[in-house]
């Protein structure tokens, strides 16, 4: 969530900011700016009243211990006169409040100055690419056939037990599977992130802390009976986990890292660019989470950037790294770097992690500050980043590791695996 202060002093450069994502935010950011005038305005006229309803409350005291019943009694009377403008003034106050939370929370971060404009994934701009494409055999098959001829994956069986998107994992698929969400956690804490395990279900607060409530997409689950909401990624309870929290500068970064289900409903997506792995209602994801000092955090965006390359020069995976242009960046985010590894047999480019900054938007709804060498509390930074998502990664390998035999298992996985390939 944007910060007024900020609004007010930067209402130019937001508003150019803000064009990036396609938006035409300067009357938005006005509103914003009129409707705190009217709550700071109200906010002091209700102090005022309140301290001259005090004041006359000690003073009919006093009267009355004088003995001047009348000059009590008239004072007695403003007092109520005044409790009643006290009333008016909270209530005014109260929805002044509410319309300017309402709008801070429905307006997008502001992209880092880096952000390229531009309205889709079409606009996004490369900048790395490492890994050789190998050359398969022409009768090379798509992930989804793979899974079927070797009894890995079953979509049908998914179906049959929920619905479309929520595929069942046999045998080595599962056991694939395990290996790569073990591995992952293994890289993750050797890089010196603490594990944790989290609930996969979350309150609105937490919704709303990391920025998926209002979830104007519709695309999270709810759990209508109880107000809890599964959770689309573990971003969500990992960082709310500090929502709320002063921590000490001597505390920062704040490195977490943990293994969930994760839950979208995907509404919406179709054809078939959504085949098999590529578009799932319930999929595995190890997540990182930093919490960090704003003068380090792009140093340590930069450190996640890296992270996840070294685990795709593990893998041996043809990848390539976007930076998401002001149409295609999420609503919360700052800065955010896509990683895509090659299909090869579906000749595609298939994402596998966003690693992203938000600066102190997420921080400002989760009231998560630090207290500085200064001695000042101020909103600390907040960025995360997939390490790795598994379905595209499954997919990678089983398409660009198979061969007319079978399907070859990358070399840092056998250990994991207990087997060296797919026959």
């Amino acid at each position: 969530m944007l910060q007024v202060h900020e609004i007010r002093e930067h209402l130019e450069a937001y508003t150019t900011a803000l064009a990036k994502r396609g938006l035409s935010a300067k009357t938005s950011l006005e509103e914003i700016l009129e409707i705190d005038e009217k709550r700071r305005s109200t906010q002091a006229s209700l102090d005022e009243t309140l301290a001259q309803s005090n004041t006359f409350s000690k003073e009919i005291g006093m009267l009355f211990k004088n003995g001047e019943t009348q000059k009590a009694n008239l004072l007695k009377e403003k007092t109520t006169q005044l409790k009643e403008r006290s009333k008016a003034l909270q209530e005014s106050l109260n929805d002044a409040v509410a319309q300017l939370e309402s709008k801070l929370y429905n307006l997008p971060n502001i992209p880092h100055e880096s952000v390229p404009s531009g309205t889709d994934e079409t606009d996004n701009e490369e900048v790395f690419r490492e890994g050789d494409v190998p050359t398969l055999e022409e009768t090379a098959l798509p992930h989804w056939e793979l899974a079927k001829k070797y009894d890995l994956i079953d979509f049908e069986l998914g179906v049959k037990v929920t619905g479309a998107g929520f595929p069942v994992y046999k045998g080595k698929g599962a056991r694939l599977q395990r290996a790569l969400i073990t591995y992952f956690l293994d890289k993750n804490t050797e890089a010196g992130y603490t594990e944790y395990q989290v609930p996969h279900l979350v309150n609105e607060a937490s919704g709303f802390g990391t920025g998926q409530l209002p979830d104007k997409e519709g695309q999270m689950y709810h759990v209508t009976a109880d107000d809890l909401y599964l959770i689309p990624t573990a971003e969500v309870p990992v960082t709310n986990m500090f929502r709320d929290e002063l921590l000490p500068h001597t505390k920062l970064p704040v490195t977490c890292t943990g293994y969930t289900p994760c839950f979208r409903r995907e509404a919406g997506s179709y054809g078939a660019h959504v085949r098999g792995l590529n578009r799932l209602h319930q999929f595995d994801k190890v997540e990182i989470v930093r919490i960090e000092h704003p003068d380090k955090s792009y140093e340590a965006l930069d450190g996640m950037v890296e992270h996840v390359k070294e685990i795709l020069r593990d893998l041996k995976l043809p990848y390539r790294i976007l930076r998401l242009c002001g149409g295609d960046l999420g609503f919360t985010s700052a800065l955010t770097y896509d990683f895509e590894v090659f299909s090869t047999a579906q000749d595609r480019w298939l994402e596998i992690s966003s690693v992203s900054n938000f600066e102190t938007f997420q921080a400002n709804r989760l009231k998560l500050r630090f207290k500085d060498v200064d001695g000042k509390n101020k909103l600390v930074h907040t960025l995360n980043g997939s390490a790795l998502a598994l379905p595209r990664v499954l997919a990678g390998i089983l398409e660009n590791y198979q061969t007319p035999s079978g399907i070859e298992i990358p070399e840092v996985l056998r250990p994991y695996c207990g087997f060296d390939r797919i026959e």
